[in-house]
């Protein structure tokens, strides 16, 4: 990451999964690295990983729903470090279920998390990053907000919204020197199921399978994170159904919907769900 001044981070969500291991993948480059969770106790166990794997920082208890805690985590970095390069914004919750009979609590919930947690986390460091005249931000969503696939409105609703405003961002922090990426990977493991919401047991049984079955690591998915925060790429699409859904979508949008409608009406949902009880049962 040579084109940013410093080596300074700050990560949300980085008591697991992919938060964890971008704060690794940066830390084997020597990184200062602040690693916040909603679990204090998860983050500062990625912290003891990042000191083993070179890298130096401080762990913090943060949810990102709530502006003052975020503000308080960018007071303490940019008073520790007089900076910040990088920003990662993901921290994130999942939700199955039926747009008109997910409950509004749910609703509630994921808005909160997904989408407010990064604009909290823009709002607190932005106008410090324009101040100090250059940075990073990177913005963790899914494919799913691009894809709109069905039972996952809500989940959908707010990555998408979570890629309309990096697409913002990335024109209107141009001129400050800040670059902006949107991380829209499919399926990978981590421990996002933790927290999944949901309204039937056969869709807690399909996220399970897709999960244990995701063909990449969040160790993979991070490295492509870090190439594209070097490269100053806006998106990063890190696996090849990603891209062909993204792809598919833009090029044949009509000829898309077609086919997703049609395998979800001829059951594609029972398919997955025999696939499922076929590896639990092992």
């Amino acid at each position: 990451m040579k084109r940013l001044k410093g080596k300074r981070a700050v990560i949300t969500g980085a008591g697991s999964g992919l938060g964890r291991e971008i704060a690794l993948g940066i830390a084997r480059r020597n990184w200062d690295i602040l690693v916040s969770d909603i679990r204090e106790e998860r983050a500062v166990e990625t912290l003891r990983m990042v000191q083993q794997a070179g890298g130096k920082g401080c762990a913090m208890q943060c949810d990102v729903r709530n502006l003052k805690q975020v503000e308080e985590m960018a007071c303490r970095a940019f008073e520790k470090w007089e900076g910040v390069d990088l920003l990662v914004n993901n921290a994130g919750v999942t939700c199955t279920g039926y747009i008109a009979t997910t409950p509004i609590e749910n609703w509630k919930w994921i808005i909160d998390v997904n989408l407010w947690g990064v604009l909290h986390g823009c709002h607190a460091f932005i106008p410090r990053m324009k101040q100090q005249g250059q940075g990073h931000i990177v913005n963790v969503a899914s494919i799913a907000g691009i894809i709109s696939l069905p039972e996952m409105g809500a989940y959908n609703a707010t990555k998408a919204a979570v890629i309309s405003l990096s697409e913002t961002l990335r024109t209107e922090l141009a001129p400050d020197n800040i670059g902006i990426t949107a991380v829209c990977p499919s399926m990978f493991s981590s421990n996002l199921f933790e927290s999944l919401r949901y309204e039937t047991d056969e869709q807690r049984q399909i996220a399970k399978y897709l999960f244990d079955t995701a063909s990449m690591t969040a160790a993979e998915v991070a490295g492509h994170v870090i190439r594209a925060v070097e490269k100053n790429r806006l998106y990063v699409l890190p696996q090849a159904d990603a891209k062909f859904g993204w792809l598919s979508k833009r090029l044949f949008p009509k000829l898309y919907f077609k086919t997703i409608s049609l395998f979800y009406g001829l059951g594609f949902k029972k398919w997955i769900l025999k696939k499922a009880a076929s590896r639990f049962s092992k």
